[in-house]
């Protein structure tokens, strides 16, 4: 069997052997519906593989992404010191601007 899971699989059912009596089911109805169960468990199988592929591919693209960012990341703090004071300087000139055109009109 594929599954370490699972009972069944679709070769365990194909190969499964009922014993027939007097009043028993009707074999060809017996074999068409565990022909439809057979390719039922054979396309849940590729799916659970498909979903399980997707899901390693998700986890390793993952913590690929998120540990770089954290490990080479540099923080280069005097370049932020110098664009916060830029910043600043502009927003102090804008306020001269405003509030000095505010009480020279008054």
């Amino acid at each position: 069997m594929s599954g370490d899971k699972y009972n069944l699989d679709g070769k365990a059912i194909l190969e499964k052997d009922f014993k027939t009596s007097m009043r028993g089911y009707n074999q060809e109805e017996v074999d068409e519906f565990l022909d439809i169960i057979i390719q039922d468990y054979e396309k849940f199988q590729k799916e659970i593989e498909q979903l399980r592929s997707e899901n390693n591919r998700l986890k390793k693209y993952s913590s690929r992404d998120e540990a770089p960012t954290q490990r080479t990341r540099p923080v280069n703090n005097t370049q932020n010191h110098q664009v916060n004071y830029d910043i600043l300087k502009r927003v102090s000139n804008l306020e001269k601007a405003v509030f000095g055109k505010k009480y020279a009109e008054e």
